[in-house]
């Protein structure tokens, strides 16, 4: 059976201080009011009934989440006791599924990106199920179709067509972001995709990958899911998870898997997605959510005055709080009620380097 599984573990302190410990970057109503897990979750509920869609998340957030999808039932929520990076975010409801339904197959999406049209990624996914249903050891990703020389992704070298599968094919390999030159030839190329994060596969293909290229956390993620549903679930999670060792999907599985002297007999391909396709992981990245005026100022603040000011980032959460600028250009503006932030633009990057500072300074507060 299909399952969907929306990644939503960020803490997003790129986005501070809008975005805070107890209120990440997922759990902000930036997407015409509504939360971009609420449309992450709402692109899977096109295609999938709410009992096969799951949240994996840290279990501080437990209660934040099920408030904002109250539809989705409450033990479809993993809750990490910790973050122990994204392969281990998938092993564990991959762990769990495998447990439940030995015939899984479920996709991976992510809660901080907004898709459009959201028409051709569900197209694109079910080809991914089709795939994995056809092909069991398939570890399909998705390519996004790149629109500029992104230095700040990785990328997905594409190679021959995937016989009866339109838009895929199988991966030549998995490369690091890269320099603007390097980039620029991968655009031009026509054969490398931005690397998406998401995924479609069969809960027992992942396990095994696990087992093989990480058998630490294959370990700790069949004792967890041996006595997930039982009274000891909670303690063993609690003890286990935290001791899992912490890698990325993409190194502990993707990477090795796509590799020629792979012995495992799995197949990765690449299912191309032509969407605009936007990483909410900074300021300038959620100011394409905003409204946008004649001078090209990104506002989301109920109570503003911009004079002579021009190209800027305006965001309060206080309705009441007047923000204003004069003779401001390329700024960020960020107030709340108990913190207000102002840098450059081209300085966005630097806060979460800011976040650590406040987090020195003020241990406790303001996070």
């Amino acid at each position: 059976m299909d399952y969907g599984v929306i990644m939503a573990g960020g803490s997003g302190t790129r986005l501070w201080p809008l975005s805070r410990e107890s209120r990440p970057k997922q759990l902000l109503p930036v997407v015409k009011g509504k939360t971009l897990l609420e449309v992450s979750y709402d692109r899977l509920r096109a295609i999938l009934p709410a009992e096969r869609i799951f949240v994996c998340t840290l279990e501080a957030h437990r209660d934040a989440i099920l408030a904002n999808l109250p539809e989705l039932p409450r033990d479809n929520l993993l809750g990490e006791p910790e973050g122990r990076d994204t392969a281990n975010a998938v092993g564990l409801p991959a762990a769990v599924l495998a447990a439940r339904d030995p015939d899984a197959v479920f996709a991976i999406t992510t809660a901080d990106h907004v898709i459009e049209p959201v028409d051709d990624f569900q197209k694109s996914l079910l080809t991914g199920f089709d795939i994995a249903r056809k092909h069991p050891k398939s570890l399909v990703t998705f390519g996004i179709v790149p629109t500029f020389a992104h230095t700040g992704l990785g990328y997905v070298q594409r190679g021959e067509p995937l016989d009866g599968f339109p838009g895929a094919f199988r991966v030549i390999g998995f490369r690091e972001k890269p320099d603007k030159s390097t980039a620029d030839k991968y655009v031009e190329s026509r054969r490398y995709y931005w690397n998406s994060g998401m995924f479609v596969w069969r809960a027992s293909t992942v396990l095994d990958q696990l087992r093989v290229h990480l058998p630490q956390s294959y370990a700790g993620l069949t004792k967890i899911a041996a006595a997930w549903g039982t009274n000891s679930q909670h303690a063993t999670l609690k003890e286990v998870y935290p001791k899992l060792p912490k890698i990325s999907v993409d190194y502990a599985i993707m990477e090795p898997a796509s590799q020629a002297n792979d012995s495992t007999g799995v197949e990765v391909a690449v299912v191309e997605m032509s969407v605009n396709w936007l990483d909410v992981g900074s300021w300038p990245a959620l100011a394409e959510t905003l409204a946008i005026d004649g001078n090209n100022n990104a506002t989301d603040a109920q109570t503003s005055v911009l004079m002579d000011s021009d190209d800027n980032i305006i965001v309060s959460s206080d309705p009441e709080h007047l923000v204003s600028l004069v003779g401001v250009s390329d700024m960020i503006v960020v107030h709340t009620k108990d913190a207000t932030m102002v840098m450059p633009k081209n300085e966005s990057q630097r806060v979460k380097d800011l976040v650590g500072q406040i987090k020195a300074k003020y241990p406790g507060k303001y996070l």
